[in-house]
C-alpha cells in the first residue's frame, strides 16, 4: 500500500526527530513522522502501580532484549562488553531516561587539534550554541548559570532542584578536596512549566514521570508538532529506505501493527533512529547504486560505535538522613574536575562525575549497581546497612572512537517481522579502562571525604550502555564520514542523519542536549537552504 508524498519523513520520534519535526513544520513543511513503538499515558508508567519496582526490571528495563515488547527488536550484544540500551515509544528513550542534560564542551568538537586522538567535528560548540539555548527552553531546563567548568551561557527557564541533604553531604565532600562540583542541569520542571507540574521529588523518574515533569518529547515538542499538521504514524516497523536510480531517497517501506507492508513516500527522509537503530537501516536498504547499504560509500556505517562506559561507585554513610532515594534519581550535581587532558595522567580526555541517589527497596536488595544483598545469615543486617543510607557516584567516561566497534546485520537473528536483527561488537579501550580506574580512585576519595564508612565499585557497568553514538559520523571528507556538518548524507542529497550516530566523538556527559542541538540546526539548514524539498 502506498501513501502519496510529503515533503519529509522522519523516522523515529525521540530526541531527535521529535525536535525537528516541530522545527520543520513550523516552517510549514509536510511532515509524516514513523513510529516503531506507540503512545505511553501516564497511568501505563510503572510507578502508577505498586510493582514499580519490578516492573523497572522486565516489561519497563531499559534493554529490550529483556522488556521483548512487541514494538522492540532483539540486539545481539553477546560479543559487546556493555548492553545497548533504548526504548521504543513515542518520544523515544526521552521517555525513560533520567533528563540528566549537560552541554559538550567547546573541547569536545576539536579532540583531534588539542590532544592528537580521534577527529575534528566538522562544526563547533558555538554552531550549536543557540540551538542548545532554543532546545534548553523548548524542553524545559532547570539549573543555575556560573559553572566555571563551562563557557558562560544564557539563564536557565527554572532555578535548578534542590540538592537534598545526600546531595549536600557529597558537595561537602567535593569541597573537602577542592574540587570541582555544580547542581546538574536537567530537563524536570522545577516549578510548573508550560502546562507541566512540577517536579514531585517522587524519586524513581528514569520510569517514566505521570507528573509530566520531566521533559520527554512525546510532552514537549511533538504536541507543537501535532498541532502544525504533523502526522505520527505510531507501530510503524520501517524496514527499508526506498531510492530511485540516482540514489537519492524516495521515502521508507514499513510494517504496520497487523504485519502489512506499506510505502510512504516522500521527497527527503530524515533518520532518527538512534545510535544502533540507524546503521541497522542504513544497512538493510541496500540497491544498485547503494550496494554496501544506503549512504555507506565509505564504508563507515556502522564503525565508530561509542559508548558512555560506567564505572559506579558507591558509599555507605551510617547517619545518612532517612529516605535518600527520595528525589530525582540521576539529577543532583556534577563534577567535571577531571573532565580536560593533563599531561601528568596515561590517559587522554577524561570524565564526569554525576551523583545518584539510593534505590528503592526491590533495587536496593537485588543489586543496580552493586552485587545483590546475599539470602541468609546477616540478609536483614547487610540490607539495613544500604537502604536509604547509600550515594553513588557515575563515573561518565570518555569513550574515543575505534573501527573495530560496530554494528552489523545479524545473519540469523531476527525480529517479529523477520528482520535481521543488529550485531553490536564493543570491548572498552585500554584508554577508557585507565580512565575509568583514575575515577573510581578518586571517587572513593570523595565518598570518603563525604563521610561514607565503606566504598565498593563496579568497574564497568555491563547494563549501562544508555548513550548510543558515532555509527554514521559527520566529517567533510566522503571516503571517511557518512554526513556533512548539516547531517546532509555524502551518498544523498535528500537523505538526512540527526541522531547520536553522526557523532564524530562522545564527550564524557550525556548527549541528548547535544542530539537535540544537531537535530535542530539540521532543520534549519533544510528550511533555509533546502526549499527545493518543499511542495
Amino acid at each position: 500500500m502506498s501513501k502519496g508524498p510529503v515533503d519529509v519523513l522522519i523516522i523515529g520520534t525521540g530526541a531527535s526527530g521529535a525536535a525537528a519535526a516541530w522545527r520543520l513544520s513550523e516552517a510549514g513543511f509536510k511532515v509524516v513522522c514513523l513510529e516503531q513503538g506507540g503512545w505511553y499515558r501516564a497511568d501505563q508508567y510503572p510507578t502508577a502501580f505498586g510493582d514499580w519496582e519490578f516492573r523497572s526490571a522486565t516489561s519497563f528495563a531499559f534493554d529490550p532484549n529483556i522488556r521483548r515488547l512487541p514494538e522492540d527488536y532483539p540486539v545481539n550484544d553477546k560479543n559487546s562488553d556493555v548492553s545497548p540500551l533504548m526504548f521504543n515509544a513515542v518520544g523515544g528513550s526521552t521517555v525513560h531516561w533520567t533528563a540528566h542534560t549537560p552541554r559538550f564542551h567547546p573541547s569536545d568538537f576539536r579532540v583531534k587539534s588539542l590532544d592528537g586522538v580521534a577527529d575534528d567535528w566538522p562544526i563547533s560548540y558555538w554552531d550549536l550554541e543557540k540551538y542548545y539555548d532554543l532546545n534548553d527552553e523548548w524542553m524545559g531546563c532547570s539549573g543555575i548559570s556560573g559553572d566555571p567548568a563551562n563557557p558562560p551561557r544564557s539563564q536557565r527557564p527554572m532555578p535548578p532542584l534542590p540538592l537534598g541533604p545526600d546531595g549536600e553531604r557529597i558537595a561537602r565532600g567535593f569541597d573537602k578536596l577542592g574540587w570541582h562540583w555544580w547542581p546538574s542541569d536537567n530537563y524536570i520542571a522545577s516549578q510548573p512549566y508550560r502546562g507541566r507540574n512540577a517536579c514531585n521529588n517522587c524519586g524513581p523518574n528514569g520510569l517514566g514521570c505521570f507528573q509530566q515533569a520531566k521533559g520527554s518529547t512525546d510532552v514537549t515538542y511533538i504536541p507543537e508538532a501535532i498541532k502544525n499538521g504533523v502526522e505520527v504514524r505510531t507501530n510503524s516497523r520501517v524496514f527499508e529506505i526506498t531510492t530511485n536510480s540516482d540514489g537519492r531517497a524516495t521515502g521508507a517501506m514499513y510494517y504496520d501493527d497487523e504485519g502489512i507492508e506499506h510505502h510512504q513516500s516522500a521527497r527527503s527522509v530524515i533518520v532518527a533512529a538512534n545510535g544502533v537503530g540507524t546503521p541497522r537501516l542504513l544497512l538493510l536498504s541496500k540497491s544498485r547504486k547503494h550496494p554496501d547499504g544506503l549512504a555507506n560509500s565509505s564504508g563507515m556505517v556502522g564503525k565508530n560505535l561509542m559508548f558512555h562506559p560506567y564505572a559506579m561507585v558507591s558509599g555507605f554513610f551510617d547517619d545518612a538522613e532517612p529516605n535518600t532515594f527520595k528525589g530525582a534519581l540521576g539529577n543532583i550535581l556534577m563534577s567535571q574536575e577531571f573532565y580536560e587532558t593533563k599531561s601528568r595522567r596515561d590517559f587522554v580526555r577524561g570524565y564526569t562525575y554525576q551523583m545518584n541517589r539510593s534505590t528503592g527497596p526491590a533495587k536496593t536488595a537485588t543489586g543496580f549497581t552493586i552485587p545483590p544483598v546475599q539470602w541468609g545469615k546477616g540478609h536483614h543486617e547487610e540490607f539495613a546497612l544500604r537502604f536509604g543510607k547509600s550515594a553513588l557516584l557515575a563515573v561518565i567516561s570518555e569513550d574515543l572512537p575505534e573501527e573495530h566497534n560496530r554494528v552489523d546485520l545479524d545473519p540469523k537473528l531476527t525480529d517479529s517481522n523477520g528482520i535481521p536483527a543488529p550485531r553490536v561488537t564493543y570491548k572498552v579501550s585500554q584508554n577508557t579502562r585507565k580512565l575509568l580506574d583514575h575515577g573510581i580512585r578518586n571517587a572513593e576519595k570523595v565518598l570518603t571525604a563525604a563521610g561514607a564508612h565503606r566504598v565498593e565499585a563496579t568497574p564497568v557497568h555491563r547494563s549501562g550502555g544508555w548513550h548510543l553514538m558515532g555509527t554514521a559520523r559527520m566529517g567533510t571528507d566522503p571516503a571517511t564520514s557518512v554526513v556533512d556538518g548539516n547531517c546532509q548524507a555524502h551518498d544523498a542529497d535528500n537523505l538526512f542523519i540527526i541522531d547520536g550516530s553522526v557523532f564524530v566523538t562522545s564527550a564524557a556527559v550525556n548527549p541528548t542536549p547535544t542530539i537535540q542541538a544537531i537535530a535542530l540546526r539540521a532543520a534549519d539548514y533544510i528550511i533555509n537552504e533546502r526549499q527545493d524539498l518543499k511542495a
